[in-house]
């Protein structure tokens, strides 16, 4: 029996700003300060499944992210030695439904109808051995047709999690799942969870492709249809595969649940449409991460209660989170706080309140500002940069290139650029010239002039890099050759 994990990496984790942003959300991060990042966590959490199971082959993932994650995605599956050819673009975030269907219409284009392991990138399962031998018992109904769905315990009256209704609350039967419930407020949540017949939503599925696209193609065809075109139309690009940006941009908006699963919950007799839909209970230390509460909850706490992270000094602090990424936290007095630091903003805020973060986020978009979109260490798939100073007609970089790595041939039309190598060697390319730099060795890149960049050696290279114009913008770049394809 093979397993065709399927990961679905688009979200942005706005929950967990200042530390998620758009372009580095949270599952591209080890919040927790280990080596893996949750996503590599997602794609590992297979691994030995193998060895328990003689029966079953575990796939090279499939997964979709967002286009602009590309290459950090990308690096951090090379990281982990992941093949890399079930790599989907997503151009357009349009929620989880249509991205199941992509990763779904490429599964059955190269392989038999496996059973899909269906995996949001951002959760953390404590327990992996309880975790795989779930998986291994889902696999097995899968395989007969049925779609299954993972649910887990309340273990408090929860507002940010949907809920599950199961048909049979005893140990060791299968139950099928009559209801499905959004969100709740707060008093439907307290019923909910008083209500043993009530899971959590984990958000983890488990169908054959066929099974998927059938249901789907039912119950919303408009969905469907515009994702099999924008799949049929698309193109691979090196490791990734791109699906019709037009096609796909008219695609409907939904989720997994309410496309299909709240559908198949209502227990329609449709002769054509599989619809048996079965919930496992998934006791293996599960959570989402959804805000900072879940990170303090899930972090390593002191005697004290707190989760501390990073640089930090405490006196008489508790049940407190303080996360610090560049500067020194001190906290003294503290109760019940989130306080994270990074290079550009600073949070802080009570703890039973900290889900309202999104509204900042909201108000730095209504305000045009940067801080909800990049951190000032900015990744690019050469390497990165980060923003030392800005004036009005000035901006001062810290530029890292990989070894081996090129930034494009460019140009602009409002700045000139000098650049100074703090370490490493530079290959430059100024007009018709080219020539090597080295320590504490610069040169001038006038307004107007093609030129680029690149690290010829075999240790990174850093420059600082020092713009001088009337317009500093990021789109102030005109790309003659990328080997990145921008």
């Amino acid at each position: 029996m093979n397993i065709q994990p399927v990961i679905l990496s688009g979200g942005a984790g706005t929950r967990l700003w200042p530390l998620s942003r758009e372009l580095f959300p949270k599952q591209l991060h080890a919040p927790f300060g280990g080596k893996l990042t949750l996503l590599q966590h997602t794609i590992m959490r297979l691994k030995g499944i193998e060895t328990l199971h003689d029966e079953v082959k575990v796939l090279p993932p499939i997964l979709v992210c967002n286009e602009e994650h590309r290459f950090l995605v990308a690096e951090q599956m090379r990281q982990i030695q992941i093949d890399m050819s079930g790599l989907i673009l997503e151009p357009v975030g349009r929620n989880t439904a249509p991205a199941l269907t992509l990763a779904a219409l490429h599964a059955a284009s190269i392989s038999d109808d496996n059973v899909m392991l269906v995996m949001p990138a951002d959760h953390v399962i404590r327990d992996v051995d309880a975790f795989q031998k779930l998986v291994f018992d889902g696999a097995l109904k899968a395989e007969t047709g049925c779609t299954v769905t993972f649910g887990v315990t309340p273990t408090f009256p929860a507002t940010g999690y949907g809920y599950i209704k199961r048909s049979n609350t005893a140990e060791g039967e299968d139950s099928t799942v009559s209801r499905f419930i959004e969100k709740p407020d707060e008093v439907k949540a307290q019923q909910l969870f008083e209500d043993d017949s009530y899971l959590w939503n984990s958000g983890i599925f488990m169908m054959k492709p066929s099974i998927w696209l059938g249901q789907l193609s039912h119950f919303r065809k408009d969905m469907y249809d515009a994702c099999k075109k924008a799949s049929e139309q698309g193109q691979v690009d090196g490791d990734f595969r791109r699906v019709d940006v037009p096609t796909f941009e008219e695609c409907p908006s939904d989720s997994i649940d309410y496309a299909v699963m709240e559908h198949l919950a209502s227990n329609q007799s449709l002769d054509d449409v599989e619809t048996r839909l079965v919930v496992i209970p998934l006791d293996a230390g599960w959570s989402d991460v959804g805000g900072w509460a879940n990170l303090q909850e899930e972090a390593p706490h002191d005697e004290h209660g707190n989760a501390v992270l990073g640089d930090v000094i405490t006196h008489d602090v508790k049940d407190s989170l303080l996360l610090s990424s560049h500067r020194l936290i001190a906290g003294v007095g503290l109760r019940n706080l989130i306080v994270v630091e990074t290079a550009d903003a600073v949070l802080v805020a009570n703890k039973d309140d900290a889900h309202h973060v999104k509204e900042i986020v909201a108000h730095l978009k209504l305000e045009g500002r940067s801080e909800h979109q990049a951190h000032k260490r900015v990744h690019r798939p050469w390497g990165d940069y980060e923003g030392i100073d800005i004036g009005d007609r000035y901006q001062v970089k810290r530029i890292t290139v990989n070894p081996g790595a090129s930034l494009s041939l460019q140009m602009h039309h409002h700045r000139a650029e000098h650049w100074i190598v703090v370490s490493g060697t530079a290959q430059i390319t100024s007009g018709e010239e080219e020539f090597l730099l080295s320590e504490n060795e610069s040169t001038y890149i006038p307004i107007g002039v093609k030129h680029r960049l690149v690290n010829p050696g075999q240790v990174p290279l850093e420059i600082i890099e020092v713009q001088s114009g009337s317009y500093l913008g990021e789109d102030d770049i005109v790309r003659f050759d990328d080997e990145y394809g921008r």
